[in-house]
């Protein structure tokens, strides 16, 4: 399977140790090591961490031929902040050289000519103009992929109008609980449940998939009517950074793969658990690793 991820590129500074991340570079990392061909679009300064950062790409096996250099930002970064539970709270100073990304005409051709299966985007990046037109444009050049929305929204980083237009955009949705509740607030919608929430979603913006996340008590799928809850696996959490990032590549592997939902599910909560159980974002797993979790956790 091979995916277009368009984003931000950044390094997680976390205590003493800096780690290189960004929600949609993440994606990228975890499906290439699912073995699929990601193709990360972002970009990154003219400074030691962007070198570091393209470097780091490369060995992972990335291609980094689209994480373009400018002169415009630094290199992003993240100051994350954990609670007691290992959960992370992010201080992204912004400008950074992920918002001025950019790509040639025969840049975009050559992604064109690659068919990707998915075009995956989040919430963050799209805030300035450089990242939204360019994922436009590479949303135009490719009709017929799905179109995959990672919402992910950090504090400061998003608008009610972004979110529904990036909604409308999609055909599958990933958010977490908080999220949702952020969003049914937003739209007035009643709360009973999240199987409500997920047809509301779907019918209103027309999208074919809803995942919601639920930390530690799993996740729930929406799919043409069919719903799941799968619960989750007790684990001792290093940190949460990439966890959700993994968790979505493991989805798009299992939908790849063309699971019933429920296995695809469970496959995905799996990898989430295994990521997060190991400090930063893209640390290194097997997908045996992940399926052997369920059985070592029971």
């Amino acid at each position: 399977m091979r995916i277009i991820s368009v984003g931000e590129i950044l390094w997680d500074v976390i205590g003493g140790s800096e780690y290189l991340g960004g929600a949609p570079f993440n994606l990228c990392a975890h499906l290439a090591r699912l073995g699929h061909v990601p193709y990360f679009v972002s970009a990154v300064g003219q400074d030691e961490r962007g070198r570091c950062a393209k470097a780091q790409a490369s060995r992972r096996g990335l291609d980094s031929q689209f994480i373009t250099e400018t002169g415009r930002g630094a290199t992003g970064i993240s100051a994350v902040t954990l609670d007691a539970e290992g959960k992370a709270t992010h201080n992204l100073p912004r400008p950074a050289a992920y918002d001025f990304m950019s790509l040639s005409q025969e840049e975009r051709t050559i992604l064109q000519r690659k068919q990707p299966k998915w075009i995956c985007f989040g919430t963050l990046a799209q805030m300035e103009l450089g990242p939204r037109g360019l994922t436009q444009n590479i949303l135009r050049d490719n009709p017929a992929s799905g179109r995959f929305y990672d919402v992910n929204l950090r504090p400061r980083c998003w608008t009610p109008d972004l979110v529904g237009t990036l909604l409308r955009e999609a055909t599958a949705a990933k958010l977490n609980e908080d999220e949702a509740a952020a969003l049914a607030g937003l739209f007035d919608w009643p709360r009973k449940s999240l199987r409500q929430f997920s047809e509301l979603l779907a019918r209103r913006f027309e999208l074919e998939l809803v995942c919601v996340t639920r930390g530690e008590s799993g996740c729930c799928l929406w799919r043409n009517d069919e719903f799941v809850q799968q619960p989750g696996l007790p684990i001792d959490v290093a940190d949460t950074v990439g966890a959700g990032d993994a968790f979505s590549a493991a989805l798009l592997h299992g939908l790849d793969q063309e699971w019933p939902l429920a296995e695809v599910a469970a496959f995905a909560n799996r990898v989430g658990a295994l990521v997060a159980s190991r400090p930063g974002a893209i640390p290194a797993w097997t997908e045996t690793e992940a399926r052997g979790l369920l059985s070592s956790k029971t």
